[in-house]
Parts: C-alpha cells; sequence; structure tokens
C-alpha cells in the first residue's frame, strides 16, 4: 500500500532574520505592527509572514502594501530572501490573530517563539514562528 507523503517547506533562518528586520522597519517607520508571524499555510505548503497593523484598515490593503514594499526594499536582510508575494497584510483584528491570541501574547519588543502544532478552541495551527502578537485590547495603539 503506497502512501502519499507531502514534504513541508522549510521556514529558513534567512526568512526568519528577515521577517525580524522587517518588522523593525515598519516600526521605526511608523507603521505600527501589532502582529508580526510567519505561518504555515498547509493547503498551499508554503509560510506567509503575516503583519498586522490598524493602518490597514485606516489606509487600505493597496496602500499598506506599498508601505511594506518600501520597508521590505530598505531591509538588506530580505535581498532574495522574501518578496511582497510572501507577505499578508491584514487588520488588528485579524480572526487567526484572535485565536493566536487566547494562547499566547508578547511584549510590545521582537520576540522568537515556535509555535508548532497546536490546537486553539479546536482548531489547529499547523506551524508558526511569532515576532510579535500584542494583546491590542490592553496596547491602547489605534494609529
Amino acid at each position: 500500500m503506497a502512501q502519499d507523503s507531502v514534504v513541508k517547506e522549510l521556514l529558513t533562518d534567512g526568512m526568519i532574520q528577515a521577517g525580524a528586520e522587517l518588522t523593525k522597519n515598519l516600526d521605526e517607520g511608523r507603521w505600527p505592527v501589532h502582529a508580526s508571524l510567519w505561518v504555515f499555510i498547509s493547503e498551499g505548503n508554503q509560510w506567509k509572514l503575516l503583519l498586522a497593523s490598524p493602518r490597514v484598515q485606516l489606509d487600505g490593503p493597496r496602500k499598506s502594501y506599498e508601505t511594506v514594499q518600501s520597508a521590505l526594499a530598505e531591509t538588506p536582510a530580505a535581498g532574495g530572501t522574501i518578496m511582497l508575494s510572501d507577505i499578508t497584510v491584514t487588520g488588528s483584528e485579524d480572526p487567526l490573530l484572535e485565536l493566536l491570541r487566547v494562547a499566547i501574547t508578547t511584549a510590545p519588543t521582537l520576540s522568537g517563539i515556535r509555535f508548532t502544532g497546536n490546537v486553539i478552541n479546536g482548531r489547529f495551527i499547523d506551524d508558526a514562528y511569532i515576532y510579535r502578537i500584542s494583546d491590542v485590547a490592553h496596547t491602547g495603539e489605534n494609529t
């Protein structure tokens, strides 16, 4: 009996470094990042860098992606490691983030937390690498 197996795409050290540096550049550019994390999307067998900011609701996705693209161009570690197509911008109230906040929140500084093979409220989280997930209700930051 043959079994199908899928080889999971790896999250590399270069991707981790580039994601941290991009998040730092966005913070310094006054684009508040309430959440920054790599999430493994098993349906596409790929990693996506999820960036959540209240600016997405205020400015819209297009302007938000333009801001991220500018910061990405100024991120030396990202050169060839991550592209805009590897990034998803969302509002701070994203359902996945709300779910993750049940299990974990971080300080406003950048962390490095691997979150693998966990179930939260019945939803399986295959894999994630979390830089920051702030408790938006308690940060007082809206812009």
